[in-house]
């Protein structure tokens, strides 16, 4: 029944919310640990993909595979292995981030703290890696 059939006054529809102009999503938390973890998930692939393909040209040609590995001792691919590292770290943190979230009472309401606990651990791993790795990268 509507409002006129029943005679009671028309409720006034609830005011949307207005939407910020040009952004689809707002930028939290749950959406950026979304991203990267796709991001870094996608990442990781490609590399076990190139890593079975060029291993096999161990079968093809053991000049050949030296050769790409040989390729591989630069500091842009040293670099590209830091990066690496990263993406490992962060998708396996955030894997963690995500269990807890799924199944710990209350984890969707400390979901922010998890990403940014996750960030913390990332950085606290990463740094020492990263000093370490790039030494032994530019010293040759």
């Amino acid at each position: 029944m509507s409002a006129v059939q029943t005679g009671t006054p028309a409720q006034p529809a609830p005011a949307k919310k207005k939407a910020i102009a040009g952004r689809l999503y707002r930028g939290n938390e749950g959406m950026w640990s979304w991203v990267l973890h796709r991001i870094t998930g996608v990442a990781i692939f490609f590399f076990l993909l190139v890593h079975v393909l060029d291993s096999a040209l161990l079968l093809v040609s053991p000049e050949v595979y030296d050769a790409v590995i040989g390729a591989y001792k630069t500091p842009i691919m040293g670099i590209g292995e830091l990066g690496l590292v990263a993406a490992i770290v962060y998708h396996a943190f955030n894997g963690l981030r995500i269990i807890l979230v799924d199944f710990l009472p209350g984890g969707t309401r400390i979901h922010r703290g998890l990403f940014w606990g996750v960030i913390v651990l990332c950085v606290a791993v990463l740094v020492p890696f990263a000093i370490v790795h790039l030494q032994n990268v530019f010293s040759h």
